[in-house]
């Protein structure tokens, strides 16, 4: 089930139903599977406690390493430089979510590169790189293509690219 009602326009947040993601997190409680603990992390994180979803964040990676595939270690990672993100830790997100797309192309696996360039992207929005998100978002939508990604997520893309593109007009006309 996807708690994802849309996305922010300008900032490309997920919205969300809070009632549904928290009781989303009573449900799965102190489960510690890696699913379970990757799902809390952004549940946490979409629901702004942000404290708690760095703490589980730095579990979800732990256990990945221990007991996850790369992929799955990948995929931990690129959710906890989100979390990094959100607490406005842009450089130390920049710099997990570019080893991790690198990782990822390295190994062929376009989908989890395609989600770090994505996350990526929305951090350097964030820090107003507009050229460096906007290529970022061109990357994602390319990897997403080649690797035949639903249709949500290739809008989720060309949303993001829109945005970059509409944020880059106003500060042309501002300046």
């Amino acid at each position: 089930m996807s708690y994802i009602r849309g996305y922010h326009p300008d900032t490309l947040r997920e919205i969300v139903d809070l009632r549904e993601c928290r009781d989303r997190l009573d449900e799965i409680g102190p489960q510690r599977s890696l699913p379970a603990l990757m799902e809390r992390v952004w549940l946490l994180k979409v629901t702004g406690e942000l404290d708690d979803a760095l703490l589980v964040s730095d579990q979800s990676v732990r256990t990945a390493r221990m007991a996850g595939t790369r992929k799955d270690l990948l995929r931990a990672r690129i959710l906890h430089a989100t979390v990094q993100q959100e607490r406005g830790q842009l450089a130390a997100a920049d710099q997990e979510l570019t080893a991790c797309a690198e990782e990822a192309e390295g190994q062929g696996w376009a989908g989890i590169a395609a989600f770090a360039y994505q996350h990526r992207g929305k951090v350097r929005l964030d820090g107003d790189d507009l050229d460096g998100a906007r290529a970022d978002f061109k990357r994602t939508l390319f990897l997403r293509q080649q690797a035949g990604a639903p249709e949500e997520q290739l809008e989720s893309t060309l949303l993001a690219i829109d945005s970059v593109d509409r944020r880059r007009v106003a500060a042309s006309v501002a300046s």
